[in-house]
């Protein structure tokens, strides 16, 4: 089955009802299955809506919010925590970009290190005779995901058992992933080899793997230890920087990005977008999963904007401020917003983008939402003192 396909419908609509039939199980039954992993295409305890929070077809917030009011936080208590590891992760990188680009760095000079490495070729082919190992290997380049107990297990034979490099296996994820997303992935790979938190890291166990997957793998000949990886330094956190004020008196151009497909919910006048960019640039994602997803995703996304804010839609194939500065002074826009993206590289092309067009009289106003802004502050360290945050965070916005 296509991942890209039946199994992950890539529309906001299909999102909420996934959303809608989960909530029920996102108490008790989710916090006591939710390390089973029992094979793709099996019910199971998870609620399988990463690819629809990953570009934010569904907010964090609204998932978060329907668990907390069926269940309270008590009882949700485990899965609203994996929501907001999300959120931790994004923030975490945000406070510290330097380490995307020093994971950039290594890849490519990894890449360069290992190209024709066999024992490379046999971990992405599943073909390394370790059990269970090369069935999430294939399964992952078949479907486009992983249960994230298996994602575990997985970084950690990559790591530990096989000795490859830990950016490459990152990498092997970010190609094939659906829900590839820059912070998630590059920070749960470094936690798994001890560099995120120094010192402390993720050893799989072949009874560990057999307990979660039924019985189905018992792998054989794994490591027995599990000895934390070092790195140079990494720089303190740098304060969350600062988001101009969206100013809905100022006539705009509303672009959209995979990073955010549901600007309904940006808090934006409706009568102050006077027309609509959607970005669909498969360049700026990493596998073809993952580009189909968001490709198709972002039609959907249009749809919904043009009806939204009762506006013409456009969309462009790149982050080019000449088209951009067209389609606004057309629609006699004074000023272009979007949704903030978090680390990665859309945020890099915006980036590159704001003074282009700021040079051609258009401010690009990036728009953080109320949740990031709450909660990304709270990344200064692990996730331990994130997590006393959450309760007070979560009254504060209005959620509990």
């Amino acid at each position: 089955m296509s991942a890209a396909g039946p199994a992950f419908p890539p529309t906001r609509a299909a999102g909420l009802a996934r959303l809608a039939q989960f909530v029920p199980m996102a108490g008790r039954d989710y916090a006591q299955g939710r390390n089973s992993d029992p094979g793709p295409d099996q019910p199971g305890a998870v609620s399988r809506l990463s690819p629809y929070l990953r570009y934010r077809l569904l907010t964090e917030q609204e998932v978060a919010a329907a668990a907390l009011a069926q269940h309270g936080l008590a009882s949700a208590d485990k899965f609203t925590q994996e929501v907001l590891w999300r959120t931790y992760w994004k923030g975490w990188l945000e406070l510290r970009p330097a380490v995307w680009s020093r994971y950039l760095a290594e890849l490519a000079q990894q890449r360069a290190a290992l190209a024709g490495s066999t024992a490379l070729a046999a971990a992405e082919a599943g073909a390394t005779g370790i059990e269970g190992f090369d069935d999430w290997a294939r399964e992952l380049v078949a479907t486009g995901t992983l249960h994230n107990h298996a994602r575990m297990w997985f970084a950690s034979i990559w790591i530990f058992t096989l000795r490859l490099p830990w950016v490459l296996g990152a990498d092997f994820f970010l190609r094939h992933l659906i829900d590839a997303d820059a912070a998630s992935n590059t920070l749960s790979w470094r936690w798994v080899a001890g560099l995120q938190t120094a010192g402390k890291t993720y050893l799989a166990t072949a009874d560990n793997i057999a307990r979660h997957t039924g019985g189905r793998f018992a792998p054989k000949g794994l490591a027995r230890e599990a000895i934390a990886l070092s790195e140079p330094a990494i720089a303190a956190a740098r304060p969350l920087p600062y988001a101009p004020a969206y100013d809905p008196s100022r006539p705009a151009l509303l672009l959209v990005t995979h990073e955010d497909l549901h600007p309904e919910s940006l808090g934006l006048a409706a009568d102050s977008v006077r027309t609509a960019a959607v970005l669909d640039a498969p360049a700026l994602l990493w596998g073809d999963k993952a580009r189909r997803f968001a490709s198709a995703a972002t039609a959907d996304s249009a749809a919904r904007v043009g009806a939204a804010f009762a506006c013409d839609v456009a969309m462009i194939d790149g982050l080019d401020a000449e088209p951009l500065a067209a389609l606004a002074q057309a629609a006699g826009a004074q000023q272009i917003v979007t949704a903030q993206a978090a680390t990665g590289p859309v945020a890099t092309a915006l980036a590159e983008l704001a003074p282009q067009l700021a040079s051609r009289g258009l401010p690009l106003t990036v728009v953080r939402r109320p949740w990031d802004s709450s909660f990304w502050p709270c990344a200064t360290k692990g996730f331990f003192p994130f997590k006393e945050r959450i309760p007070t965070t979560l009254r504060e916005l209005g959620v509990l």
